[in-house]
């Protein structure tokens, strides 16, 4: 195992790897819930307009993560960990199935077109070769935009940061006098764990990450004595495997190819012409997010832990993408959106992961998971919200990397680095990013500062974000 993981040569152990494999298992399981109640339940009325379950979309999930984790950690030798995006996971369903009208069948039709497309590209090296056409301005902000990111998403997990009509977000109440302390209760326990966290990590503590989730856990449970009905109103869904394999095997399993390809329901409301310009500009778009959501989360949680060259190239990163792209096609065969590289990797790495190994412990955690379901229910988010807001400060440091001197790279720099939180999406981060660059320095007349590739680059964002959004 050592000489197959470099874990000498990285300076790791399998104790270290397994303590960030469960790191990350625990910082991402969420995705399992959240994305069976998405396509099962998708307005919160019981109404189930995609006609599959919720134990067929929950095996569908853990399946691919199960196969693109396990895939990255074995080909790659990289401590990723793979699952159904968030955010595509929500454009398939509101946007593509309920907004455009296409069946859940159809819609896993271009899934797998994207995830077949990104195998060649990877292997041509044809998607390396488009992240290399960035601007030094925007790849330098993409780590601490992804920080940022994720912890903009753990205070809104722990419900620290709140909806407010007339400013968007605003400080959750701690007021005692407007708030039961069951409702401040959890961000209670949230505050806690991210200063444990920091204050074990000071001090050196292997596996700070990991213990604060644990210890967060805990102290929930035991503040949970003094919320009335706090246990009573717990609602654990026991799933039978036995019971889910089923509704996966007849709803969601090989539907891509079984009823995928079977248009002729969008064709007659609205049209040939109508459905081919829908492909195009929707597949456009999966592959767009997708591209730059993994290649971004490579550099930033691989750069963070050292798994870069001498030129600052992530290792193995074709074989990384690959996993990503094997990932994206069984989850499209299993009935799921686009499997990505999640951001909450850099949860892993900051426990000290640094091989594959990390990838192939999460695996097994999440293949568990298919079985036993409620225990990953037993962890609250108010926990798991804490290590990705411990993440986002260490990433955030990446900042330094940037010349705050020179407005020709600063401005697309600090737009990449803001875009990405405000509008939920590393994608769209990166393309105010790179067009801002391109028309700052044009008017600057540094025109040969661009690269040709960038163009390219510019001009697909700017029709995604025309025809799509």
């Amino acid at each position: 195992m050592d000489k197959f993981f470099h874990l000498s040569e990285r300076g790791t152990s399998v104790k270290t790897e397994l303590i960030a494999g469960m790191t990350v298992f625990f910082s991402m399981v969420y995705i399992l819930m959240v994305n069976a109640n998405m396509f099962a339940d998708p307005f919160g009325d019981g109404s189930n307009p995609l006609g599959v379950s919720y134990g067929a979309i929950y095996i569908a999930t853990a399946i691919s993560a199960v196969v693109g984790t396990g895939v990255a950690g074995i080909l790659s030798n990289l401590p990723l960990a793979m699952a159904s995006g968030m955010g595509l996971n929500a454009f398939f369903v509101y946007t593509v199935c309920l907004g455009f009208g296409l069946s859940y069948a159809n819609a896993l039709v271009l899934i797998l077109m994207e995830g077949l497309f990104f195998i060649f590209m990877t292997v041509t090296g044809l998607r390396k070769k488009i992240f290399d056409a960035l601007p030094q301005a925007v790849v330098a902000a993409i780590p601490a935009g992804i920080g940022l990111f994720i912890t903009f998403l753990g205070l809104q997990n722990a419900g620290l940061v709140v909806a407010n009509d007339s400013t968007c977000v605003d400080l959750a109440s701690f007021n005692l006098l407007k708030q039961s302390w069951g409702e401040i209760m959890p961000k209670v326990v949230t505050i806690c764990t991210l200063l444990a966290i920091v204050i074990m990590s000071h001090k050196k503590i292997r596996g700070s990450v990991l213990i604060g989730i644990v210890g967060g856990m805990v102290l929930y449970y035991l503040l949970g004595f003094t919320v009335s009905g706090f246990y009573e109103s717990m609602q654990i869904s026991f799933i039978s495997p036995f019971e889910a394999f089923g509704e996966f095997k007849e709803q969601s399993l090989f539907k891509v190819f079984t009823d995928g390809l079977d248009f002729s329901a969008y064709i007659e409301t609205h049209g040939s012409a109508n459905l081919t310009l829908t492909i195009a500009t929707t597949a456009l778009a999966f592959c767009m997010v997708d591209m730059f959501d993994t290649l971004g989360t490579l550099y930033a949680a691989c750069g963070r832990a050292g798994l870069v060259d001498e030129n600052g190239e992530v290792i193995n990163m074709n074989r990384g993408m690959l996993s990503d792209a094997i990932g994206t096609v069984v989850g499209a065969i299993c009935g799921t959106s686009t499997v990505t590289t999640f951001s909450e990797v850099n949860a892993g790495v900051a426990a000290g992961g640094r091989t594959g190994l990390t990838a192939v412990f999460c695996a097994g955690f999440f293949f568990i998971a298919m079985f036993l379901s409620p225990i990953a229910q037993l962890v609250p988010s108010c926990a798991t919200a804490a290590a990705l807001i411990y993440v986002g400060i260490l990433m955030i440091g990446a900042i330094k990397n940037i010349d705050w001197d020179d407005f020709t790279t600063c401005v697309p720099s600090f737009l990449t680095l803001v875009i990405m939180p405000f509008t939920y999406n590393i994608s769209y981060g990166i393309a105010f990013g790179i067009i801002s660059y391109i028309v700052i320095n044009v008017f600057c007349g540094n025109l040969k500062k661009i690269k040709g590739s960038s163009w390219v680059i510019a001009f697909m964002f700017i029709i995604m974000l025309l025809l799509t959004h």
